[in-house]
């Protein structure tokens, strides 16, 4: 069973300036509530035990967010109310789950996972990138389920406009399972319109395996000069890895924009 879970933290941000040129993004407020809530809360429904958050010395104050207890103890005790000794509970019950380590060089995805590979301890392990909101349906909790079924790394999937592909992983599938699941022949990070195999692109999470790391420690940067996930993950799939897109069912919200995150709070306050 897949109980623990990695988060990057480290990136700056810079599609939601100037708002986060203070403040982290992940603690901005959707509809009221820290954005990294609820990439928390959908965790804990899809039965994680750890998140591992990683972050830089420029995003610390992820890490105060959940270890202010000062402040809270001081407020409750001169303040009776229910609301604030609620929502301190529930930072408590975050903070017993969450290890943090750092990557304080901007080197992609791929780097951040890899500063994790002395904390997994299992074979297979779940990554949510926090720009991705998927709200309605739980979709890790799902994936943990095909994942149990067919034993293998599980990736969700998303068709987009075929004029966006190129900022996305973008993949070539092997062959159907059924209308929501397909075995993954390839995936290409960020293609031009021309080159990419398809409109099916690499939504932010992943049912990954620990065989990942080794990949991971031998890549030299790519586009951008970064270490891109999809590049260990295609090295896995030549190695005759089984991977499985999964086009998920719940609704998807791109809170990395600053029109997706207004769209963000509209939306989830229909819910």
């Amino acid at each position: 069973m897949i109980k623990q879970a990695i988060i990057p933290l480290a990136g700056l941000g810079t599609r939601l300036l100037p708002l986060t040129s203070v403040f982290a993004k992940e603690l901005l407020p959707i509809n009221g509530k820290a954005g990294i809530e609820y990439i928390l809360d959908e965790c804990i429904e899809a039965g994680i035990k750890e998140v591992i958050f990683i972050i830089s010395q420029k995003k610390i104050m992820i890490k105060k967010y959940f270890y202010n207890d000062k402040f809270y103890k001081d407020i409750i005790k001169r303040k009776n109310d229910l609301r604030i000794l609620n929502e301190y509970k529930k930072i408590l019950k975050y903070k017993k789950m969450i290890k943090f380590v750092f990557q304080d060089k901007p080197l992609g995805t791929g780097d951040a996972v890899l500063k994790t590979k002395n904390i997994i301890k299992d074979d297979f392990f779940l990554m949510l990138l926090p720009d991705d909101l998927i709200v309605k349906k739980n979709c890790s909790k799902t994936m943990i389920a095909i994942h149990k079924k067919f034993n293998s790394s599980v990736m969700a999937s998303m068709k987009v406009d075929k004029k966006e592909v190129s900022r996305w992983g973008i993949y070539d599938i092997k062959k159907k399972i059924n209308n929501e699941n397909f075995i993954i022949k390839s995936v290409v990070e960020k293609p031009s319109v021309k080159q990419a195999p398809s409109r099916n692109a690499v939504i932010g999470r992943y049912i990954l395996p620990k065989t990942i790391f080794s990949k991971l420690s031998k890549l030299k940067p790519g586009k951008g000069g970064e270490i891109h996930i999809t590049d260990a993950i295609q090295l896995l799939i030549d190695d005759n890895d089984k991977f499985i897109g999964h086009n998920f069912s719940g609704k998807y919200l791109d809170c990395g924009t600053m029109n997706g995150y207004i769209n963000s709070t509209l939306e989830i306050a229909k819910i």
